[in-house]
C-alpha cells in the first residue's frame, strides 16, 4: 500500500466485506482513508473467471466519464503478495439497497432511483469503447453467439447435479439467436446491489462489480437488467408479483421505453430471447456459485443457499421460452 497507494498511511485494518458471491472483498482502514480490496478467490477456478485485471481496467477507463465507478489505485497481478491477483480502490461511502424493500425510502423517491439505474445504464451504453481506450476490450462481433457457447461451457465445468431445463435452453437460445446490434460497452451484471447511491438524493454514486464487463449487444446487457421483473422476491431478489405501482417501481414497458428513449434504440421485437438468455446466463452463473460453494472455495457463507436457485432461474427460463411451443 505504502509504495502504490499514493499519500498512504498506516497502521491499516483489515475487515472482510459480505455480499459478494465471486471476488472476496475487503475494506481497508487507515489514517490515510478508507480503501477497498477485490481479489480472485484461492484455489482452481473457472477459465476467464474472477478477471479482477478487467475489472481494474474498465474502472480506470471509466474515470471522469457520465457512468460513476469509484478511484482505482494500484493492480497486483503478482499471486504471490495475498495468494492470488487483487487490485485498491477508494471506499466509497453510501446507500446500498440488497432489495427493492428499499428500507426507509418512501415510493416517490424509489421512483426516482429507478430513474437514476435507467440514466446510468444508458450512459454506459452510450461510450464507444475507443472513447476510453478500451478498442481491445472485447469482440462486438458474434457477441451472442460466444456468449452462449461461454456459458454452456462454464454450466458444463459446475454441474453438480444436471438441471434438466439448461440442455434445452441452450438448443433454443442457438435456433432463435437474433442479429447483432453493435458493439459497445456492457457491465454483464448491472443490477440494483450493484450500485452505491447518494446517502440522501437519488443518484448514484458508483457502479460496482465489473468482472463481467466486456464489448457486446448493449440489448443483451439491458435485458439481464430487466430479470427482476419476471423473478419472484424470494428467487434473486427479484419484484414479479409485487404491487409496483404503490413501490413506485415503473412497470417493465415503462422501464425499457424510458431506456429505449434514452438510447435513441427503436422497439425490439426479440425481448423474449434476451430474457431467456439473461436467464440462462444467471442460471450458470448460479451453478458456478454452488459448485463453488460445494468445494470450499465460496466467498461467502451464503454460497450455498444462493447457488441453490440456479435450478428455479433455470425453470423459469425454460418456462418462458417455450410459452408458445418454439
Amino acid at each position: 500500500m505504502a509504495a502504490h497507494v499514493h499519500g498512504f498511511r498506516g497502521p491499516l485494518h483489515v475487515e472482510a466485506l459480505s455480499g459478494g458471491q465471486s471476488n472476496p472483498t475487503f475494506r481497508l482502514t487507515s489514517p490515510s482513508g478508507n480503501y477497498v480490496l477485490r481479489r480472485k478467490p484461492l484455489g482452481p477456478i473457472l477459465p476467464s473467471a474472477h478477471a479482477v485485471e478487467r475489472e481494474y481496467r474498465i474502472l480506470n477507463a471509466l474515470q471522469g466519464s457520465q457512468v460513476p465507478v469509484p478511484r482505482v489505485h494500484a493492480l497486483c497481478e503478482d499471486a504471490d503478495i495475498l495468494g492470488s491477483p487483487f487490485y485498491v480502490m477508494d471506499f466509497v461511502a453510501g446507500r446500498i439497497f440488497l432489495t427493492v424493500s428499499m428500507p426507509g425510502v418512501t415510493a416517490q423517491e424509489r421512483r426516482a432511483l429507478f430513474d437514476s439505474m435507467n440514466a446510468t445504464i444508458a450512459a454506459l451504453h452510450a461510450i464507444r469503447p475507443e472513447e476510453v481506450g478500451l478498442r481491445d476490450f472485447g469482440r462486438p462481433e458474434n457477441y451472442l453467439q460466444r456468449q452462449v457457447a461461454r456459458w454452456t461451457k462454464q454450466y458444463r465445468a459446475s454441474i453438480t447435479e444436471p438441471i434438466p431445463q439448461m440442455e434445452p435452453i441452450i438448443d433454443w437460445l442457438t435456433r432463435h439467436m437474433p442479429a447483432e446490434r453493435g458493439g459497445c460497452l456492457v457491465h454483464g451484471d448491472f443490477k440494483l446491489d450493484n450500485l452505491i447511491f447518494h446517502g440522501t438524493q437519488p443518484r448514484i454514486l458508483a457502479v460496482l462489480d465489473w468482472e463481467l464487463s466486456t464489448v457486446g449487444d448493449p440489448l443483451a446487457d439491458f435485458a439481464y437488467h430487466l430479470m427482476p421483473w419476471h423473478l419472484e422476491p424470494d428467487l434473486f431478489r427479484g419484484w414479479a408479483g409485487l404491487d409496483l405501482q404503490a413501490l413506485g417501481i415503473p412497470s417493465e414497458n415503462d422501464y425499457a421505453s424510458q431506456y429505449l428513449a434514452r438510447t435513441g434504440s427503436m422497439q425490439v421485437p426479440n425481448w423474449r430471447f434476451y430474457l431467456v438468455f439473461s436467464m440462462f446466463r444467471l442460471a450458470a452463473i448460479l451453478q458456478g456459485i454452488l459448485k463453488r460453494a460445494a468445494d470450499g472455495t465460496a466467498a461467502d457463507r451464503a454460497a450455498m443457499e444462493v447457488g441453490r436457485q440456479a435450478r428455479p432461474v433455470a425453470a423459469s427460463a425454460w418456462e418462458l421460452a417455450s410459452a408458445d411451443g418454439a
